[in-house]
Order: structure tokens, then sequence, then C-alpha cells
């Protein structure tokens, strides 16, 4: 039996799920495991990523650190990469945990440099990973081989594709389709396979030494290519506008706008991205389909009790929100809001919310104190254990605790793009340095449409954010620190 206080550790991290999706105020996605999970542990309301783009995200979730702190600011696949790979020297969670005597075991999307794996940083790499994010292994394709359904093109139907013609395939950007292959023949079906085996070795093996396993889903990340049932489970017919598809980009930095061109959707209407939408809806509820399955495993080999599971996304991802398509220099709630559960036996409230804000690589700190370790002086990232024992009520939130969430991002193939953003419950700030700024009153307009930047009205909470973003930059030895502070004190005068 493993020790109360080293217990398990299921992690199960998608790609690009939308905070909204399994959220009780959302759209109509059908997520029952994530739901139980929020019902018998803890959701909490305001999480958020550090940077909405993947090997950043990852990097930063690994080290407990900003961006700007590790030097992963792009994706590590790409051309223009300003870092192909994590540097060596900065300590990680996983290789605390492992140091510690934890087993640690990893399947599916790794994406944090193009030469590294999760090996290297204290797993077992089990399999599971692609040629686009990180072409580690071949098992699925071994896996697809012994079912007698070996990897091939498939004719798939209603395709989505980015530029001109959204059926054309020839050019722009694979968005969304329905695929023949059945359910079981799908990279998610098999990550959640090798996370259930991974569970039953587990099981098998002597027990008093705690696991940690990390469950990487590729997806609901595009194209959001799935089988029946869930290809027809959303109809696009029944799916409503969301309220920011009404952007107009007035006043807005001018990176936004040129975004829907860059991502070939300028021209998409609604009928596409209401078919778009259903697909990605599907994609989720698929996904959630097979986190029943790894609960299950842990339930028959009497593991339940004696594992925390854990529930987020890298980022979010915009599927028509702003009528924009994937992520990029535009930092709305739908791609930096992020879901979070947290289902610990015995120490999380059933059923509880916490509304205080944390950050994804929060959770590097989290894993270390669940373990029992020290949590490195390098990680920017605090413990959410205190916020899991308050039980939800915000008196039992310790009075250091933030009030804000700090983001930022670099750019990505677009290029360069610096940006800087600080949220709180109510109002979010963001630093465009090539453009203008931008405010937001989310509790006036929760759909981020109209920029107050310059509204007289909210000058006092202008200022106020400008100083918390400038505290936060010298207390995180954010680089841009030596001229933006000047700037954003000369915008106050203003």
């Amino acid at each position: 039996m493993v020790d109360a206080d080293r217990p398990n550790v299921l992690f199960v991290l998608t790609d690009q799920e939308r905070y909204d999706c399994s959220a009780p105020e959302g759209p109509p996605v059908e997520t029952p495991t994530m739901d139980r999970l929020s019902s018998e542990g803890m959701r909490f309301v305001h999480a958020f990523t550090p940077i909405s783009i993947c090997t950043s995200a990852r990097a930063s979730l690994l080290t407990g650190r900003y961006p700007h702190s590790h030097g992963m600011l792009n994706n590590s696949h790409e051309a223009d990469s300003i870092q192909p790979n994590l540097p060596s020297e900065h300590p990680t969670f996983s290789e605390q945990l492992a140091e510690h005597g934890y087993d640690l075991s990893y399947v599916g999307k790794w994406h944090v440099g193009r030469d590294q794996t999760p090996e290297e940083f204290g797993f077992s790499y089990l399999g599971g990973s692609d040629v686009h994010h990180d072409d580690i292994d071949d098992a699925f394709r071994e896996y697809r081989r012994e079912r007698g359904e070996p990897i091939k093109a498939v004719e798939l139907e209603d395709e989505i594709y980015t530029g001109t013609n959204p059926r054309d395939s020839t050019e722009g950007t694979f968005v969304a389709a329905k695929t023949p292959i059945d359910v079981e023949e799908t990279r998610a079906w098999f990550l959640a396979e090798k996370t259930i085996e991974a569970i039953d070795a587990h099981a098998e093996r002597d027990r008093d030494e705690p696991f940690f396993h990390r469950a990487d889903f590729y997806g609901p990340h595009h194209p959001y290519v799935v089988p029946e049932p869930y290809a027809s489970m959303y109809d696009p017919d029944e799916i409503e506008r969301p309220e920011s598809y009404a952007e107009t980009y007035d006043g807005k930095p001018r990176a936004q706008e040129n975004y829907l061109s860059y991502r070939g959707v300028a021209g998409f209407d609604w009928d596409i991205w209401a078919e778009a939408i259903a697909k990605y809806w599907g994609f989720v509820t698929m996904l959630d389909d097979q986190l029943e399955r790894v609960l299950e495993a842990l339930e028959r080999h009497g593991l339940a009790e004696e594992t925390v599971v854990v529930h987020a996304s890298d980022h979010g991802d915009f599927a028509g929100g702003h009528r924009q398509f994937n992520k990029g220099p535009v930092m709305y709630d739908d791609t930096y809001r992020i879901p979070l559960q947290v289902r610990w036996p015995g120490v999380t409230d059933p059923g509880s919310v916490c509304d205080a804000p944390v950050h994804l690589h929060d959770l590097a700190a989290t894993f270390l104190e669940i373990g029992d370790v020290a949590v490195p002086d390098a990680f920017d990232a605090r413990s959410i254990v205190p916020l899991i024992e308050s039980g939800g009520d915000p008196e039992g939130v310790p009075a250091t605790w933030p009030r804000s969430v700090f983001a930022q991002y670099h750019g990505d193939e677009f290029g360069l793009y610096t940006q800087r953003m600080v949220r709180t419950a109510r109002y979010k700030y963001v630093y465009n340095g090539p453009d203008i700024d931008e405010l937001y009153d989310l509790e006036a307009d929760p759909a981020e449409l109209q920029n107050l930047i310059d509204h007289p009205g909210y000058t006092d909470v202008r200022r106020e954010l400008r100083e918390r973003l400038i505290g936060w930059m010298k207390k995180t030895d954010d680089p841009n620190q030596g001229w933006v502070p000047d700037v954003l004190r000369a915008a106050n005068e203003d």
C-alpha cells in the first residue's frame, strides 16, 4: 500500500482544450467523466496557461517557470525556433520526483524539444508520439499493424481546410473531418490503452513505491478528425454562435484582424465554423470517454483511493471565438483560460470549486508537494495544495496568494510579437509592444469585445494593472523590464 503522504498521481493533459467545454455554464458538450472529477474533487474556475503555444507552455509545466525564464519562447519544431531544446540546467518536477522514489511513466505528445525525450527528464516513455510533435517511436504504428489496420490514407468526409475554398484539400491547413476508422483505431484510444497498461503494470508490482503517470492526449487540437459516433454527435445547425463571434476588431491591435487572413479563415462563414465546432466538441467527448476508461482501470485495481487525478490542458483553442482559428498573438480567454480539475481522495472536498487564480505551471510545485518533495527555489510556481485544502472557501485562501495571473507571448511562425498580460477576476490588461494596448472589463463584457484602453472611466484600473505588471516583471526578472516599465509609467501619465 502506497504511503498516504506520498500518493500516486495520474496526470491527464489534453492539447488545446477550451475551459468552457467542461464548465457547467459552458456549451452543451458531453463531458461526464470530467464532470465526475469535478463532483468528486475540486474544479478551478480561474486557471490559466502562462503562454498559449505548445512547446512554451509544456516547458513551463516541467520547470515551474515562465517562458522568459526557461527560454523556450516558441514551438521547438519550427524553423524559427528561438531555442530548440530545454536547457538542462533547469530543474524539473519530474526529475525531482524520480530522485525521490516515484516511478514515472509517460505516454503521448511531448513537444518540448527537438532532440530530447521524456526519458531525459525522469520518465519511462511508453509511446504514442507522432511526427509533428516529436517522432520518438513508432508504437502507435505498431499497434495499428497488430490490429490489422495499418496507418494509411483513408477516405475522409466533411473535410474543412483553411483558404479561399474550405473544401479544397490542395491549399491551406487541415481543420476538421469525419474519419471512417473505428474509435479503437484512434490515437486517443491507443493512449488510453497504454495508460491502462501502465496502471496494470503498477498494480502487479510491489506497490510500496508510488507512481506518477502522465498521459498527454493529442487533441482536441486541430485537425478535429473524429470517427463515429462522435463525428455526428453534435448538430451544426443547433450550435449557437459565441458572443465573441460579433467581433469587429474596432480599436483592437491590427495583428488580430491580420491573423484571420494569415490563418486562412477570413472567408469562413458561420456554417463552416459551426461544422468545425461540432467536430471539436466531438473530439472533446471522445477524449472524455477515454478518461473514463482510465479511471475504471484505477478502480479495478483498487488504486482510486490512493491516487490523485489531475486533468488540465496546455492551453485553449479559438474554435471560432472572435472568428479566429487555432491560437496566436491574441490574448483572449478562449486560449488562455484552461480546464483544471483535481481529485484527491481524503483531501479534496467533493464538488468543491476554487475561485482563486492559478497558473498551469503551478502544477509543477503542486506535484512536488503532493510527493513530499521540496520545491526548487528556481520555480516561479507555487503549489495549489493550500487551495485544495481550503475546500474552495475564499476565507481559507492564504492571505499571500496572488489576486492576478500573468501571461506572455513571443510570437510563432507569424513573427515575433511581444505581449504581456495581467488578469484579475474582473479585468484584463494586455501590453502590446508594437501596437495599441488592451483593457477589458470582464464583468460587463465577458466576450472581450470592447477595448477600454482609452476609456476615461477606467483610468484608475488601467494604472493599477500596469503597476501590477511592472511588479511582476521585476519579481520574475522579465528581460523586458529594462524599458517596458518606463513605457507603462509614461502611458499612465497621459
